[in-house]
């Protein structure tokens, strides 16, 4: 038992951490929506069947289609097979050197994205397993790239995006309209709680719930579904992030307090069916960021929870919960762990957007609401009390230097990043949910 509470720790540890990468190609979407780009979405059939094997494997025959002769010899592979182990990364290699073959470069900053730039005209492809995603700047390219798919993998276009990985995409006058509704729904109903009361928040404003509160939970394995599937509603609610990363701390042994934390959640999501994430046509000119953190948050270990989001233009495209790993000693140092936390996530943005020939030529913003850690960042002197978190000091000032970054003052009424940081009153918490652009989906028109 210990040893499988330990396995599911560490498999959630490992997909939060995937979670928090991965951006659901939104800088994708935001730029094809800045340059009114079409967006396709292609599937491929059979996608691990394509992938060529470059080392030996041997298989039993199968059963059914044994040698009579030879019922004791092996098979040798030359291509991929489902259930293999090797089946990823070789259909995922297959694709990388035949779209390379075409033109396009395969991003350093995001394998799963390759680029086409040539004679002033540009493509995206996202690809995820045998999903994908195709916008070009001419519907020319777009249909060429295509056909070149096509003739080498069996393709299908499913049209205009609309429904990808489980997220349903609605594309209105405004811009792009993100939302999991379905899959929500699903949860609620996982959990046996589709007739349950509405919570107008996801937590409350009362201190956080000890690893030791209350009695074990009875169903362990179930606690933990749960958890793991609130994860992946984050892509498109991050009003619930804070309290999703809550709950997750718990995952190797919850207990009954955890999980009426975690009902509480449900019960917020069954009361905001509608909410989705907002993206619209905006500049993509500047990168601005709000940073917090709770310092000595934590009951258990006194380490501090930081947060953080990211907005390219008018859209939120980055966003963060994490607890600390270490423990800091003041709140200046928790606040400035998380300012560095948001400079590296920014310098990682920019380059991903400099591959995608959108630089960012303007420094990035970050809003901090501890005066302390801003004057840290540009201070040169090293006092005696930093010394300790000397590395994480040195990075961030050195982005100021370069005129890559500026940290600036907000006050704590307009720090948006709290919503992900601690439980909020509800005026506050529906002020900052809309500054998300978490919001109810466009009103539809007849015959539209």
């Amino acid at each position: 038992m210990v040893k499988l509470n330990r396995l599911a720790l560490i498999v959630g540890k490992l997909l939060v951490r995937w979670l928090n990468r991965q951006l659901f190609g939104r800088p994708v979407l935001i730029l094809s929506l800045s340059k009114n780009w079409p967006i396709h979405q292609l599937d491929v059939k059979n996608a691990f069947l394509f992938g060529t094997l470059k080392e030996t494997v041997y298989m039993h025959q199968a059963l059914g289609f044994r040698d009579p002769k030879h019922p004791d010899h092996v098979c040798l592979l030359r291509k991929s097979l489902y259930d293999l182990k090797q089946a990823p990364r070789a259909w995922y290699r297959r694709f990388a050197d035949y779209v390379t073959s075409l033109g396009f470069t395969n991003s350093k900053s995001d394998n799963s994205l390759f680029i086409y730039q040539q004679d002033g005209h540009m493509a995206y492809i996202l690809l995820y397993v045998d999903d994908i995603i195709l916008t070009a700047s001419t519907h020319s390219l777009r249909l060429s790239i295509m056909a070149h798919l096509a003739s080498e993998f069996a393709m299908k276009d499913l049209g205009p995006l609309n429904y990808f990985l489980g997220i349903a995409v609605t594309r209105h006058t405004g811009g792009l309209f993100l939302s999991q509704r379905k899959y929500a729904e699903e949860i609620i109903e996982r959990a046996g709680m589709s007739s349950c009361k509405p919570s107008s928040t996801p937590v409350d404003t009362k201190p956080k719930v000890s690893a030791t509160s209350g009695a074990p939970y009875k169903d362990p394995t179930h606690y933990r579904n749960l958890a793991g599937a609130l994860q992946y509603l984050t892509f498109t609610r991050p009003d619930i992030s804070y309290a999703v990363q809550q709950v997750c701390l718990h995952m190797h042994a919850p207990r009954d307090a955890h999980m009426q934390a975690l009902k509480r959640i449900i019960r917020y999501i069954q009361g905001t069916l509608t909410l989705g994430l907002h993206l619209y046509p905006s500049p993509i000119s500047d990168l601005v960021s709000y940073t917090d953190a709770d310092w000595g948050g934590c009951p258990d270990t006194r380490r501090s929870t930081s947060s953080y989001c990211v907005f390219l233009g008018d859209n939120l495209i980055s966003w963060s919960s994490k607890r600390q790993p270490i423990l800091s000693r003041s709140s200046a140092e928790a606040e400035y762990r998380g300012v560095a936390n948001i400079v590296s996530e920014s310098c990682w943005l920019r380059n991903l957007l400099l591959e995608r020939h959108c630089p960012i030529r303007k420094a990035t913003l970050v809003y901090c609401d501890n005066v302390s850690a801003i004057y840290l960042s540009g201070n040169p002197v090293q006092h005696q009390r930093t010394k300790h978190i000397e590395m994480d000091i040195l990075f961030v000032r050195e982005k100021v230097a370069r005129g890559q970054v500026r940290v600036l003052h907000v006050p704590s009424r307009h720090q948006i990043a709290d919503i992900i940081t601690k439980g909020l009153p509800l005026v506050l918490f529906e002020d900052f949910r809309d500054s998300l652009s978490v919001r109810t989906p466009p009103a539809s028109t007849e015959g539209v």
